[in-house]
């Protein structure tokens, strides 16, 4: 870290490099129909556009980490979010669905560099101590996102069509580019940095050889899971079982990123006073136990947007209880190499939600059978990682 103490600006303009994920995943939500409609495309296809950045988002976040440790933050930030910028542009003027999903492709690699580098840093500006508190605070900046993208996002598509949307994406961007440039400084000094490029390999070595490492970033993908599976879903279930529009489809998404929002404004004031460890398996039992909720009144023939959202949303409140103290965790396994280890994490947390919404989109059949399935599934798991956590470690043999 530099000398600089870290003010307002910098904690705003922190805040705000979080919002290119919800530009990026989120905002597209509502457009998917309308996608499908103007291309003629299957849901399948039209899932891939928003898989695709997904796990373009999940494979970027490492190499955004790793190159962040050894050549700086500041640097490999700006760099991401040209590349956001240019994919958003290329998605917008798409004349098929192929240059679609190539845009959606560059937008989503640019856009992996926001939620790894306002990590590491958070953990670069305020230290190991408050790193909760700074990730949790990070996080319900990130969720205005989600709180306006959709509902925003369902407004532009009724009144302007879903090219749109990626023309405000573009404008957000570069705002924010702009802020970056002249606001945040470099705080991860040349000292702190790898001096062989051969060393990265062995920090993801080292990272994926801790049991600790593996549970945390395996529970915070797998509390995703149960997300994206109703988030994938929820757009067409709205839109051609129900009968509803784009406009409330994004009104009643909003009970995730509030729930999520409340769910890390109570987790940031826990923080210190219970064990990161409890805050992890709290998450998940809450998670498991409202996914079950939801999937036996869907089961009973009570689907309505109440059933898909409220209790979403307090899944949602579950994964923010939860992945605040996950995250920090995660990285402060090896504090020495953290950019590579939320790197890691973030990739572990968007592959295993981009495999869920690819199975959805295989699996849809018009039904929410295939939703609540993936969503179970992905409670169960979360469990299990979270258990990990509670295992005691191996005493070392004395000689």
């Amino acid at each position: 870290m530099t000398g600089r103490s870290p003010g307002i600006a910098f904690a705003v303009v922190l805040g705000a490099i979080t919002l290119i994920g919800p530009l990026t995943i989120h905002l597209y939500l509502p457009a998917m129909p309308e996608v499908k409609r103007e291309f003629g495309a299957s849901d399948a296809l039209v899932q891939l556009t928003f898989s695709i950045v997904l796990i373009a988002m999940a494979v970027s976040t490492p190499i955004y980490g790793s190159l962040s440790d050894r050549y700086g933050r500041r640097p490999v930030l700006l760099a991401g979010f040209l590349l956001f910028l240019t994919g958003s542009l290329i998605s917008a003027i798409a004349p098929t669905l192929s240059v679609l999903i190539a845009g959606r492709l560059v937008q989503a690699i640019g856009a992996g560099c926001g939620i790894t580098l306002s990590r590491a840093i958070a953990r670069d500006a305020y230290g190991p101590a408050a790193l909760v508190t700074a990730i949790a605070y990070l996080t319900m900046a990130y969720t205005l996102g989600p709180m306006i993208a959709p509902p925003f996002g369902g407004i532009l598509i009724d009144t302007f069509g879903w090219r749109s949307e990626f023309w405000f994406a573009f404008a957000a961007g570069a705002m924010i580019l702009v802020a970056v440039f002249f606001v945040v400084h470099e705080t991860h000094g040349k000292k702190d940095r790898p001096v062989r490029a051969g060393s990265i390999l062995s920090h993801y070595a080292s990272l994926l050889a801790d049991r600790r490492f593996l549970a945390f970033v395996l529970q915070s993908g797998f509390m995703s899971v149960t997300f994206f599976a109703i988030a994938a879903a929820s757009p067409f279930l709205m839109k051609d079982l129900l009968g509803r529009s784009a406009s409330e489809y994004g009104l009643y998404f909003m009970c995730f990123p509030i729930g999520y929002c409340i769910g890390n404004f109570v987790s940031s004031r826990l923080s210190g006073r219970v064990g990161i460890e409890k805050m992890v398996l709290a998450g998940s039992l809450l998670c498991f136990v409202m996914a079950t909720g939801q999937s036996l009144a869907i089961l009973a023939g009570y689907l309505t947007p109440a059933i898909l959202f409220v209790p979403g949303g307090l899944m949602s409140f579950a994964q923010g209880l939860s992945l605040p103290n996950a995250q920090a965790g995660a990285i402060r396994v090896q504090p020495a190499i953290a950019g590579t280890a939320a790197g890691l994490g973030v990739f572990v947390q968007m592959f295993l939600s981009a495999i869920a919404v690819e199975f959805y989109g295989l699996l849809a059949d018009g039904t929410p059978g295939p939703m609540i399935a993936i969503s179970m599934i992905g409670a169960i798991l979360a469990i299990a990682s979270a258990g990990l956590l509670f295992i005691p470690r191996e005493a070392k043999s004395q000689n």
